[in-house]
């Protein structure tokens, strides 16, 4: 069949926050697995954050990277920041939810 579109075998690549906890974590206590998972996230956020530069630095550079390369790059660590935002946003908002009970 001529002009047909044929499905492209991709796979989407975790963003920070959506990968589940641990087993290690989820058996700490709260605390301690709240503060874990936080630290994760950070550094997965960093971590696309530095891949993007890196991306943009070889770009610049002349060094073989691709323009598609470099977009998907900095849109990846876009959107991972933008979902840490959203998540620190409702914790943020949950804390304060909770100091609003009156016990």
């Amino acid at each position: 069949m001529a002009g047909a579109i044929l499905p492209v075998n991709t796979s989407i690549p975790q963003i920070a926050g959506l990968a589940p906890p641990s087993a290690a974590a989820r058996a700490a206590p709260a605390a301690s697995a709240f503060q874990d998972v936080f630290a994760e996230a950070v550094g997965q956020v960093e971590q696309f954050q530095a891949n993007a530069s890196a991306s943009i630095g070889r770009f610049v550079a002349g060094e073989g990277e691709e323009l598609h390369q470099v977009a998907l790059a900095t849109q990846q660590a876009n959107l991972a920041f933008n979902l840490f935002m959203q998540v620190r946003n409702k914790v943020i908002s949950a804390y304060q939810e909770v100091m609003r009970l009156q016990v």
